[in-house]
């Protein structure tokens, strides 16, 4: 008798978990049930339809060469029964089979299966509050709420509201702005991505943001909507706070829809998602799951976490395939690789932050360190900032987070990779990274900043980061700040602080006499390479106390 597998979900896991099963078993009886009419969608790339890059939604529904993903191609092109419109009502484990709906006519009917498949996904958070029903209130959920979106602004509307500041919020501020509306962003806690990024890297951001007009509001929890004529006009905040908005985007987060495998008594596990082992079985061995409703396993700590992207629903859908075919694949977990663009900005982080790295214990050392992605005589040459995080103690690469006009993606890339491999500070300076001027510097950005951790750890340099002497700037504390960038750089603009002296690093050992030699001095630059080569000067000449601002003004994510 054939093999049945039924998979439940028809968008990222599901598809991907039948076309894998179909490849190693000929005659394998597949069926996907899907609760709507649209499937495979590319729905990472909605923000980017709702911008205008892309054309036409239907691209987001077709195989790269252009067939729509329908019920008919997956029939006629892979062999797999695609039952769409169709809902899963619940899992009899005992019998093996699922109880479905058929959501076009009511009718009901059970389906048997030998191995079952749960891609089930996630479902936007929507909280309950006062007018979150108005018309021109939106979650971008699937590609018919990007086209509503669109058509919004293809009529005219022009000021948009966001609630949330993260991943989804990031990606679609991006999209409004380059559409020319006015944008606000809602954010409840005290920064922009909180769950990617640390204090410094959020920062910038959010100025980067007000630089392209974007209105910013953080810890600003919003209490309700306000409408006329059974529309949108209004966001209120808890403070009492009004402000006007022709269209409101909800993109607060997602949790894992679970209520089917809860109801047939399948472990869900610590993070509210669904258990599963590295096979991908959850506590039920016949039964696979996988995508936006499992938890992951997080390769650094070993702890679970829950990390829906659309990437991993894709790694999840092979390994199932072999699964339920006979294989025994295992899924090693994630480091939790998350990249967005927003504007003409590349953000990405993979591992740990450094608050979740000090939060689990690790002696924790970072650095801070602005560079050009290409060498900076090539035409195009941008810069980005990279925060890589290390344990001092065993010298292990634990994360990093980079930002920027300049190609930091790649860099993020390059971190995963060396993360996955458990490796060290050397490991990552050692790479043998490609280089060309029109591609990288003579030494990588990611190798630079290796290689300014390893020489915290060994004494060498030593760093203040930049929340750190924001902090001691507001008291009265008696150190020196010391700008060693040229005069005419310095007038330019620069710390705004009667502790800032001028020195530029070409007259500095002429002029050491006017800093005090058992004082604390701070050292700034552009970008502290300059302040480095200052601070191990000074050190040479007998001077007892001396650091420099990690990242130094290219870095500060303050106002001078």
């Amino acid at each position: 008798m054939a093999n049945r597998i039924l998979i439940i979900g028809g968008v990222a896991l599901g598809p991907k978990a039948a076309s894998r099963a179909r490849r190693l078993d000929p005659d394998a009886e597949i069926t996907l049930v899907e609760r709507g009419d649209l499937f495979s969608y590319a729905g990472c790339g909605m923000p980017f339809y709702i911008e205008g890059s892309i054309d036409d939604v239907s691209s987001l529904l077709c195989t790269s060469q252009g067939v729509m993903r329908d019920e008919k191609y997956f029939v006629k092109t892979k062999g797999i029964r695609v039952l769409g419109k169709t809902e899963a009502l619940r899992i009899d484990r005992e019998r093996k089979t699922v109880t479905v709906r058929d959501l076009r006519d009511g009718g009901v009917r059970e389906l048997p299966y030998d191995k079952l498949v749960l891609g089930v996904g996630a479902k936007p958070i929507v909280p309950r509050m006062e007018g979150i029903d108005l018309g021109g209130v939106y979650r971008l959920y699937s590609p018919r709420d990007a086209q509503a979106i669109r058509s919004e602004l293809d009529s005219g509307v022009r000021s948009v509201a966001i609630i949330g500041g993260g991943l989804i919020g990031m990606e679609v501020c991006g999209a409004f702005v380059s559409r020319g509306c006015r944008v606000d962003v809602f954010e409840m806690m005290d920064r922009l991505v909180p769950a990617l990024l640390d204090e410094e890297l959020s920062l910038l951001l959010e100025n980067y943001l007000r630089e392209r007009g974007v209105g910013i509001h953080t810890g600003s929890p919003v209490k309700g909507f306000r409408g006329e004529g059974g529309r949108v006009t209004t966001v209120i905040t808890t403070d009492g706070g009004e402000h006007d908005a022709e269209m409101v985007i909800v993109a607060i987060g997602v949790r894992p829809n679970t209520e089917l495998a809860r109801e047939a008594g399948l472990e869900i596990g610590a993070t509210g998602a669904i258990a599963v082992n590295e096979l991908l079985q959850t506590s039920d061995p016949d039964i696979y799951a996988g995508g936006d409703c499992v938890e992951n396993t997080c390769i650094l700590t070993g702890r679970k976490v829950y990390a829906p992207m659309g990437s991993t629903a894709n790694k999840h859908g092979r390994v199932i395939g072999d699964n339920v075919t006979g294989g025994s694949t295992r899924f090693p977990g994630v480091s939790s690789t998350v990249v967005f663009r927003v504007l003409d900005y590349n953000v990405g982080k993979t591992g740990l932050t450094e608050r979740e790295a000090e939060a689990l214990g690790y002696k924790v050392v970072t650095a801070l360190t602005p560079r050009p992605d290409c060498s900076s005589y090539y035409p195009g040459s941008s810069s980005f900032i990279v925060k890589l995080v290390a344990d001092r103690e065993t010298r292990r690469v634990l994360g990093v987070q980079g930002m920027g006009l300049g190609e930091a993606v790649k860099r993020i890339d390059v971190v995963a990779t060396a993360l996955k491999f458990d490796a060290t500070l050397k490991d990552l300076a050692d790479l043998d990274l490609a280089y060309a001027p029109p591609y990288s510097t003579a030494i990588d950005a990611i190798a630079h900043a290796a290689n300014v951790v390893r020489n915290k750890i060994e004494g060498l340099a030593r760093g203040v980061p930049p929340v750190a002497l924001r902090a001691r700037l507001e008291g009265d504390e008696d150190f020196v700040l010391l700008d060693v960038r040229s005069e005419e750089e310095f007038r330019e603009g620069s710390l705004s602080d009667r502790r800032v002296v001028n020195i530029p690093l070409d007259m500095l050992r002429d002029r050491r006499d006017e800093l005090p030699r058992d004082g604390e001095i701070i050292i700034f630059c552009r970008t502290s390479v300059r302040a480095y080569e200052a601070q191990r000067a000074l050190e040479g000449l007998g001077f007892r106390d001396v650091k420099f601002l990690d990242g130094s003004l290219k870095a500060w994510p303050y106002p001078l």
